[in-house]
C-alpha cells in the first residue's frame, strides 16, 4: 500500500521528524489528498512512524486557498497575525469519518464515536507558517459536520513548520497536477464530473447535441490518474464535511 501511495505522490515537504505530502489519487473524487506523518529515527526500522493523518480538501476550497496565496492576501494575513499575536487559523478544515461509516467498514472506535480530522494553517513564531493536522474522537452533528472532541489532546498530531515559499510550492505544484489531470479528463471526453465537486447531470444536453446517450459517448478518466475504487454516483455522498476515501484504500 505504501508503494502505491508513493507512486501517487506529487510533492513532499519535510520538517524536523515529520513531513506533509500531496497525492493525486483523489482528484476524481473531487478532493485534494494530503498525508501528514511524523517519525522517530531512534526506533527500529518498520516501527519509526509515530503519527499519520489523512486530510481531504474539496477542490473549491483548495483553489480558493491558492487564490489567496497568489493574490497576496495570505501573506498579508500571515504578517498581520504575527504583528498582533493572533493565533486564529489562516485556514481550517474539519473532516473525518462518521461512527456509522466506521461501523460499516468494520473499523468502529472502542468509544463508539466518529473519527475527527482537522487541518489548520497558522502563522508561526519561529517560522513563517505551521501546517498542523490532528485526529481523534468526534461527534457528528445533524448537518453531517464532524466536530472534534479531543480538546488539546488529539490521538494523532503532526505540525510541519515551513517557510512561506515552501508552502507556496506545496500548493502550486499540487494545483498544476490537478489542472493537468482535468485537461486530460476533458481531452478524453470525460463529462461525468467537472471542477465543481459534484456529478453533473447533463445527459439531456449531451444527447441533444450528439444524438448519443452519455453511456455511448463518455470516456473514462485517464488511467494513470484514476483513483482506486468506484466513485459514488449520488451527489449527496460527496459531503464536504464527512466524506472519506478511506473506504477505497
Amino acid at each position: 500500500m505504501q508503494d502505491e501511495r508513493n507512486q501517487d505522490q506529487i510533492t513532499r515537504k519535510d520538517a524536523k521528524n515529520c513531513f506533509v505530502e500531496s497525492l493525486r489519487d483523489c482528484f476524481s473524487f473531487g478532493r485534494f489528498h494530503f498525508t501528514f506523518a511524523s517519525y522517530d529515527l531512534t526506533k527500529p526500522a518498520g516501527q519509526r512512524q509515530t503519527n499519520q493523518i489523512q486530510i481531504y480538501i474539496p477542490v473549491g476550497e483548495f483553489l480558493n486557498l491558492c487564490r489567496k496565496l497568489e493574490c497576496g492576501e495570505l501573506r498579508y494575513l500571515m504578517q498581520n497575525r504575527k504583528q498582533t499575536g493572533d493565533r486564529k487559523p489562516l485556514y481550517e478544515i474539519l473532516g473525518g469519518t462518521s461512527a456509522e461509516k466506521l461501523a460499516r467498514q468494520g473499523r468502529a472506535r472502542p468509544d463508539g464515536r466518529s473519527l475527527s480530522r482537522v487541518m489548520q494553517l497558522l502563522a508561526g513564531s519561529k517560522s513563517d507558517l505551521l501546517l498542523v493536522a490532528d485526529s481523534g474522537p468526534g461527534d457528528t452533528t445533524d448537518k453531517g459536520l464532524i466536530v472534534p472532541r479531543f480538546g488539546k489532546n488529539p490521538e494523532n498530531h503532526v505540525a510541519v513548520s515551513m517557510s512561506f515559499d515552501l508552502f507556496a510550492e506545496l500548493l502550486l505544484e499540487t494545483k498544476l497536477h490537478y489542472q493537468a489531470w482535468l485537461s486530460a479528463w476533458y481531452t478524453q471526453g470525460g463529462q461525468a464530473r467537472g471542477p465543481s465537486n459534484t456529478w453533473q447531470d447533463s445527459s439531456h444536453l449531451q444527447q441533444a447535441s450528439t444524438g448519443r446517450s452519455p453511456t455511448q459517448s463518455r470516456s473514462p478518466a485517464p488511467a494513470s490518474y484514476s483513483a482506486p475504487g468506484v466513485p459514488p454516483t449520488n451527489p449527496s455522498e460527496l459531503d464536504p464535511y464527512s466524506y472519506s476515501t478511506e473506504a477505497f484504500f
